[in-house]
């Protein structure tokens, strides 16, 4: 049976290329694909460019601010550094809780929906679950939903609630599910259903190695770990750029590029240049979603070193980790969050604790030392992915949760 839904989010790619909330469009362009009819509802954004049909996928944006420097809702924006709410977002959130209310139960009854699809328990899944009347509602999380409701006790409340509505609740990860069921989501009703990867555009390219050295003005033979994502504590960027540190007299043309932007840039700038490292760490910024596939190929090395942070906040499941694995580009990460789910020490990566910055350098050198274990790693991760951890398979998975709860 093919359904109408109406997907409530507050973070969707805003434009073609956008980095924010980059797994919700293969998501979304999915389910679509199977022959459902698709509904967007999200925050308007002044850098929003998307026509009202894509694909489709209808979109919907609703506004929310009275003026433009409040439109903080959404979009990552509403954590400083993902770990404490911003003012200005805790300020307009009432005014935007309402107005997504509002948009989704209008869109839902003039489309005739079947389902409501909320991501982010806070305050997408609660939106879609005050806006669904008797319709079910599906509640995705995605990590910093349950931080947030575990960390502020209003948020907990309106997540207990939500989660106890729910039909049916994802999660990208298990650690993730586990929380959400503290929290008050039934057992028997949650699921993982974790992120997927285009490895059509994420694959092994054998051009790309000259292309991006020649963008970055280094010989053919520079030695290249590279790192993505925003530069929130999570990250745990700070422990990579101590860990190059540690290889920086043995490996004289290593070079560390980091793409993304973040409000602790100012501070890993400090810490790369206090290591005697400012030439040897590249921040690049934001890269476009259109060129990510190139730098994933080019590089040497891929690190994905997420933490929990201090404050008890982690990712669920890192897109550049199903990125990296795909690409074919030997990957060295942590054990947090969903990461374990979709890799195995010494077969598809080299995984180590959280936080080590002594254990990043010991395997990054490691990979650097034996090429034979970095392909045979880069073509296992690879071939895993493409057999199991296809977008259209993340699809098939919601397409089966549908049919649960409205049958």
């Amino acid at each position: 049976m093919r359904h109408t839904i109406v997907m409530v989010t507050t973070s969707y790619p805003r434009f073609p290329g956008d980095t924010v909330g980059t797994f919700m469009e293969p998501i979304v362009r999915g389910v679509a694909a199977l022959g459902h009819a698709v509904h967007v509802v999200a925050p308007w954004h002044p850098l929003v460019k998307r026509a009202p049909i894509e694909d489709g996928v209808h979109f919907h944006f609703f506004r929310y601010a009275p003026i433009a420097a409040l439109n903080v809702f959404g979009y990552a924006r509403a954590l400083r550094a993902d770990v404490t709410l911003r003012p200005a977002a805790l300020a307009v959130a009432p005014l935007a809780l309402v107005a997504g209310w509002r948009a989704a139960r209008r869109v839902a009854r003039q489309t005739n929906a079947t389902i409501l699809h909320g991501h982010w328990v806070v305050p997408g899944g609660a939106m879609a679950a005050a806006a669904a009347d008797a319709r079910p509602v599906v509640i995705s999380l995605h990590g910093s939903d349950v931080f947030v409701a575990e960390r502020y006790s209003v948020a907990r409340l309106v997540a207990r609630s939500t989660l106890r509505k729910a039909a049916w609740v994802t999660a990208c990860s298990h650690d993730l599910e586990q929380r959400a069921i503290a929290i008050g989501a039934y057992p028997e009703r949650t699921d993982v259903v974790s992120y997927g990867v285009d490895a059509d555009r994420f694959k092994p390219d054998v051009t790309a190695r000259a292309v991006v050295r020649e963008r970055l003005e280094c010989p053919m033979d520079t030695k290249i770990v590279f790192t993505a994502g925003r530069l929130v504590r999570k990250k745990g960027f700070e422990y990579l750029i101590e860990g190059v540190a540690q290889l920086r007299d043995r490996w004289q043309g290593l070079q560390l590029v980091v793409a993304g932007s973040g409000d602790l840039e100012g501070e890993l700038r400090g810490r790369a240049a206090a290591r005697g490292l400012s030439d040897r760490v590249r921040f690049v910024g934001a890269v476009p979603q259109d060129d990510m596939p190139t730098w994933f190929a080019a590089a040497d090395i891929i690190v994905v070193p997420s933490v929990r942070d201090a404050a008890g906040n982690v990712d669920g499941l890192p897109n550049v980790v199903m990125e990296a694995l795909a690409s074919g580009t030997p990957l060295v990460t942590t054990t947090v969050g969903g990461i374990s789910a979709v890799t195995v020490d010494r077969r598809t990566a080299l995984v180590v604790d959280p936080g080590d910055a002594q254990a990043l350098s010991d395997a990054i050198e490691t990979l650097l030392q034996q090429p034979e274990l970095s392909a045979a790693l880069g073509r296992s991760a690879r071939d895993n992915v493409c057999r199991s951890h296809s977008w259209i398979h993340v699809a098939r998975r919601f397409d089966e949760i549908y049919e649960r709860v409205t049958g």
